[in-house]
């Protein structure tokens, strides 16, 4: 029995010290495997210069992968409307590519959809995390566009947020305006610029825009939508 329980713990003891390697240790296995200890002479110092740059080009190679590994992994949770998850796959991969406009869109858009998780059940008027997620999306967008001026989803979903979310219309407006200068046919940026345009009570701005959908949109819906809507900020015009 004795020697069973010896055996137990020298297995136990070897298990622990494999799992907790020192820096050292995993310096001399580079060593080892590279087959560099320590270089002095302008050749030696050479070729341990090349060796490594192997090792740390490996390294940037892994990493890389990780994060277009995170993205895809949010991709398929925002595809399940997991908005959560996604989130914090984004917010990962952004670690590894802190420059990608497209990622601050996603985390923009995540964000907002998690606004609505968080209503105002106690009924006083206030949600914090509802407020932080809005923040966290605004300026998700925000660095977007500060990395891509011209990304035209970007400007569409942050003048979204401020027309449908913040009540901050006057803010969306200039956005709006610039999109359409890239995508001068879109037909959803003009419904909610005119909508700006409306709450912000330049009431002809948003008829002269209702007017260019009626013009240019061949969905008899939103066609429909568009005229009922010109007639409203026509009616306020006209009472200013």
């Amino acid at each position: 029995m004795k020697k069973i329980v010896f055996a137990l713990t020298a297995i136990f003891v070897f298990a622990l010290f494999s799992c907790t390697k020192s820096n050292k240790t995993i310096i001399r296995m580079q060593h080892i495997e590279e087959g560099v200890s320590n270089p002095t002479t302008i050749e030696e110092l050479k070729d341990a210069i090349s060796k490594y740059e192997e090792r740390v080009a490996d390294i940037q190679l892994a990493n890389g992968q990780i994060g277009i590994w995170h993205k895809i992994l949010a991709t398929r949770y925002l595809d399940k409307k997991m908005y959560g998850e996604a989130l914090k796959s984004f917010q990962k991969a952004l670690e590894y590519y802190p420059d990608n406009q497209n990622l601050y869109y996603y985390v923009g858009l995540c964000a907002g959809y998690m606004s609505h998780a968080y209503m105002d059940f106690d009924a006083d008027g206030y949600s914090e995390k509802r407020d932080n997620y809005l923040k966290l999306g605004e300026s998700a967008y925000l660095r977007a566009i500060d990395i891509e001026p011209r990304y035209a989803r970007a400007l569409y979903g942050l003048a979204v947020l401020y027309v449908f979310e913040l009540g901050e219309e006057e803010k969306a407006i200039p956005h709006l305006e610039k999109l359409l200068t890239i995508e001068t046919k879109n037909i959803e940026a003009m419904f909610v610029l005119a909508r700006a345009y409306y709450m912000s009570y330049d009431f002809e701005k948003a008829v002269q825009m209702y007017d260019k959908i009626i013009s240019l949109t061949k969905s008899p819906e939103r066609k429909a939508e568009a005229e009922a809507n010109r007639e409203v900020a026509q009616n306020a015009a006209f009472s200013k």
